[in-house]
Order: C-alpha cells, then sequence, then structure tokens
C-alpha cells in the first residue's frame, strides 16, 4: 500500500508540472504566434514506468546487478514530462539499504544483462571526449541526476528539472550507482558502479549506442 501511495503521489506531482512546462514553452514563442503553434509546444503525455527488481538474467525491465545494495523485489518508479524547453523527472525507490546515500542518472540505451548495457549518461550537449567527465558537460544541468538518500524503512524520492526536452534525445533508462555524483574536474559524473537498471522510454530516438568506458 505505501508503495503504491509513493507511485500515485509521484505522478501526481509530474502532473502538477505542466502548468509550469506549458508556461515556460509558451513563453518562449514569439510574440503574436497563431494558436495551433502555440498548443503544439504543449508538454508532451507523461512518462511514468512502475517496476520491481528482478536478477541481471531474468530479461525484466528492471534489473539489479548488486542484490546487496538494490534486493530483487524492491521497487522503482520513475515519472517525467517533457516541453518544448524544459523536462521534470521524479524518481522513487522502496525496499533499499536503509539511510543510504546512492546516485542515479538518465542512461541512452536499454538495461542489459551487464551493467554497462545502458550506455553513457544522456547530454544535452555531447561531450566529444568520452567517459565524459569534464563538468562543463557532465552536470545536473547538461544531464539528469537524481541521487538519493534513503530513509530508515530504505525508500526516497528524488526530483530533476532541466531546460531542456529530453524527448529530443536518446534516453532509454535510469541507472541507480553506488554513491552520490561527483562534480570534481576529471571525475565530473563518476557515481560507482552501476547497481541497478530500469527501462524508460523517454524519447522518440531510436538505436543504442555502443559500449564504452562508463562511470
Amino acid at each position: 500500500m505505501r508503495r503504491l501511495a509513493v507511485a500515485s503521489a509521484l505522478a501526481i506531482l509530474v502532473l502538477a508540472t505542466l502548468p509550469v512546462l506549458a508556461g515556460q514553452a509558451f513563453a518562449a514563442a514569439p510574440a503574436g504566434t497563431a494558436t495551433p503553434a502555440r498548443a503544439a509546444a504543449a508538454p508532451d503525455p507523461p512518462v511514468l514506468v512502475s517496476e520491481t527488481f528482478e536478477p541481471a538474467d531474468s530479461g525484466a525491465s528492471a534489473l539489479t546487478y548488486n542484490q546487496r545494495l538494490v534486493p530483487v523485489g524492491a521497487r522503482v518508479t520513475v515519472a517525467s514530462v517533457s516541453a518544448q524547453h524544459a523536462t521534470a523527472t521524479l524518481l522513487a525507490v522502496n525496499g533499499l539499504v536503509p539511510d543510504r546515500h546512492y546516485g542515479a542518472h538518465v542512461h541512452m540505451n536499454r538495461c542489459g544483462r551487464a551493467p554497462d548495457d545502458s550506455g553513457p549518461h544522456t547530454q544535452w550537449r555531447a561531450d566529444p571526449v568520452q567517459p565524459s567527465v569534464n563538468p562543463k558537460y557532465a552536470n545536473p544541468h547538461n544531464e539528469i541526476w537524481l541521487d538519493f538518500t534513503t530513509d530508515r524503512d530504505g525508500n526516497a524520492v528524488a526530483a530533476s528539472e532541466v531546460r531542456w526536452p529530453v524527448e529530443k534525445k536518446m534516453a532509454r533508462s535510469v541507472v541507480i550507482h553506488d554513491h552520490g555524483t561527483s562534480s570534481a574536474p576529471g571525475h565530473a559524473g563518476e557515481a560507482g558502479n552501476r547497481l541497478a537498471c530500469v527501462d524508460v522510454d523517454f524519447s522518440h530516438a531510436g538505436g543504442q549506442v555502443p559500449g564504452v568506458t562508463m562511470r
């Protein structure tokens, strides 16, 4: 019941951002723009995914690569809404290790049996050097970071708002990492081992990017 309540609250919070994102999109439109063109800038329908983590070789939509830190049966919910000039994303987890800090980011590929299958972080302005550890590119404004700290029951909620539309980029999963995300030069975007992954089709971009050394 508690998990259902968290997921419902998350969906409501994302839906509540629709007027804000719509306002940003309309404000960016030139004065005198016709109503149909302005309507086209309205937010896309929200993305909402709620899954239970399963073993990495299960073929499920949510996979754990470290069952001690992300147990099988723990739950993850992701909700996101994107407009012409902004994206709001919320992450909720249930049943993880209590009182622990985790990193989390939106990644380019879907989850797979291997932790690196999810590819690099989705970036609005792509770093020409990979893996990206330059804070000019690896930062919470150019990427979607969702770091969180669990409560005594192992539950947490995290939020991100960026000033770009994630649906225009390749963005197909959320990955949970071992620790909080660094902003230091040469280590920016690093958050330790990939502990778990959930498929979330934020965008309409297809395909997968080849595996490279990952953060």
